[in-house]
């Protein structure tokens, strides 16, 4: 406990100095929002609606639009003004409706198995034998020319990911302990990267592109990719390209890892695996367009100085994108019905926003950002040049994010803004006896608080127990509303509706940290950085 009792330390110093004053926490307002938060909730309504009825939410997707309206729609009954529905350019969209796998020989037996997005269907039932290749560069291709018409794919390749397997395969505890919560508040001193992992992204997009251009033009039938999780739980994501010119390559199925390795051992024997695989998808490319959920409730005497908060609304299509991330946006939009329920009047104006995009490489934030606040300087997501002001940029205040799953909040990380520190711990107080009770100044990443944060503006996550995220239900079929404990979701929204008023009411702006620098070699390296960022699809996540 020594580590933890000197970081919470500072504040006391810090204030015997005078070096900071005591920030005012509201307890009234605090109690009103605590009693409509926690006694009248409609949070659930909200998550049940968006996952339940509408299901997953892909961007680019008819769902997705449909989540959109419907978003747009609610908040605007709750009484926020000013809602819309903010386009950035994004790619084809993608949907799926029906999949279906058997092995026909050696023996019949389902086979589980989902199809990764941006691949194409199957034209109706198709049968084919069950070949392993092995590609880790373009030139391996050749030697397949003319062998693969007709057959079922499993492409090996060596090191797909740079960045190793991150993910826990094991069960998680559902809950941060208190030796949890001091580790993550003790900082640790960031390591220099070697590994440029910007030119490893676009390696790996431009192999899978010519992947799919020779096995759509060979005519094999379909890719099989083991899924990471076990125990039948598939997790799948992008197979394909949403870009318009890209090709679309063949059926992509992730197979459950159980079912996987049968047919594994089968060819290793020898044996002759035959798969029957049908297959309904479909590529949508009438508007290149996603969007972005955006409203407010209208400042006072500092109406334009904005205050925010947001989430990712898309979610990936076999689940029903209830942890990643229905639940963050039913966390935020009943946080603005608390606050509209109190008829509270901020002096800066609170805006929400539901962020598309976000898995495919935070697009909708960064556009929006990019668009309202400001940029990097160079071309491409990954642009490291200096900060380019927007029209905003002076104008804003603080941004809050979720987005690691239905957890309750734990407290948040700081994102190394040592002025932030005393005005968090102030507002977290009076949620301390709801478990809330941890500020760091560790960063966090791989979600929608990094386009604020980026530019240098105060950008910040929830700390959130894990439950089941990681483990069961992150980019996987499992991704469903049984997985989502009410209680954390108002204990969430509660505290975020919290947040977001004292920053809208505090006498200064949020305060920022020093602005981000170019790297040394930024002028040297920008045509290398340009075209390594061109193409890419953005590793995720948290």
């Amino acid at each position: 406990m020594l580590r933890k009792t000197i970081l919470l330390s500072t504040v006391p110093l810090l204030l015997a100095l005078g070096a900071v004053a005591e920030e005012p926490v509201d307890l009234d307002m605090v109690n009103k929002i605590r009693d409509e938060g926690f006694h009248r909730s409609q949070v659930m309504d909200t998550i049940s609606y968006m996952t339940d009825v509408i299901g997953p939410r892909l961007t680019g997707s008819p769902s997705m639009k449909q989540a959109n309206d419907w978003t747009l729609e609610k908040l605007q009954e709750w009484g926020l003004e000013n809602g819309y529905l903010d386009p950035f350019e994004f790619g084809r969209g993608w949907s799926f409706s029906y999949a279906a796998v058997h092995m026909i020989a050696p023996h019949e037996s389902p086979i589980l198995a989902l199809p990764s997005a941006w691949t194409p269907g199957t034209k109706g039932k198709v049968r084919g034998e069950v070949m392993r290749i092995k590609v880790n560069s373009q030139e391996d291709l050749k030697q397949y020319e003319g062998k693969l018409k007709g057959k079922i794919l499993i492409i090996d390749q060596d090191a797909r990911n740079p960045f190793g397997n991150r993910r826990p395969s094991g069960d998680r505890d559902r809950r941060y302990s208190e030796e949890d919560l001091e580790e993550i508040s003790t900082y640790e001193i960031p390591e220099s990267r070697t590994f440029d992992w910007r030119r490893g992204m676009q390696r790996r997009a431009d192999l899978r592109n010519a992947i799919a251009k020779m096995l759509q033009e060979e005519k094999a039938l379909a890719t099989l990719e083991k899924s990471s999780r076990a125990a039948g739980i598939l997790r799948v994501s992008g197979g394909g390209s949403r870009e318009a010119g890209d090709p679309k390559g063949v059926t992509g199925l992730v197979v459950a890892q159980e079912h996987y390795a049968l047919i594994e051992r089968l060819l290793e024997r020898e044996e002759k695996v035959e798969l029957e695989i049908e297959v309904k998808a479909r590529f949508h490319e009438e508007d290149s367009n996603a969007y972005n959920t955006i409203a407010e409730i209208p400042g006072s005497d500092l109406k334009d100085q904005i205050v925010m908060a947001g989430g990712h609304l898309d979610s990936w299509h076999t689940g029903t994108g209830a942890t990643d991330n229905g639940a963050s946006c039913a966390v935020i939009m009943e946080a603005a019905r608390i606050l509209k329920a109190l008829d509270v009047q901020p002096r800066r104006t609170i805006r929400v926003g539901l962020w598309a995009g976000e898995e495919q490489g935070l697009l909708g934030s960064r556009a929006y950002v990019a668009e309202h606040f400001g940029k990097r300087a160079g071309e491409g997501r990954f642009a490291r040049g200096p900060v380019e002001p927007g029209p905003d940029y002076e104008n804003f205040s603080v941004y809050f994010n979720m987005d690691n799953g239905g957890g309750r909040f734990r407290g948040v990380w700081g994102q190394e803004n040592a002025a932030a520190t005393p005005i968090l711990e102030a507002w977290l107080r009076p949620f301390h006896d709801v478990g809330a009770t941890t500020v760091t100044l560790r960063n966090t990443g791989g979600t929608d608080h990094q386009s604020f944060d980026g530019i240098g503006l105060p950008g910040f996550q929830f700390i959130q127990d894990p439950m089941d995220y990681f483990s069961k239900t992150h980019h996987t079929n499992l991704d469903v509303l049984d997985y989502l404990e009410e209680e954390d979701l108002k204990q969430a929204a509660t505290i975020l509706a919290s947040f977001l008023y004292h920053a809208a009411m505090r006498e200064e702006p949020f305060p920022r940290k020093p602005k981000p620098q170019p790297p040394k070699d930024w002028d040297s390296g920008k045509q290398k950085g340009r075209q390594a960022a061109e193409g890419e699809e953005s590793a995720h996540r948290h």
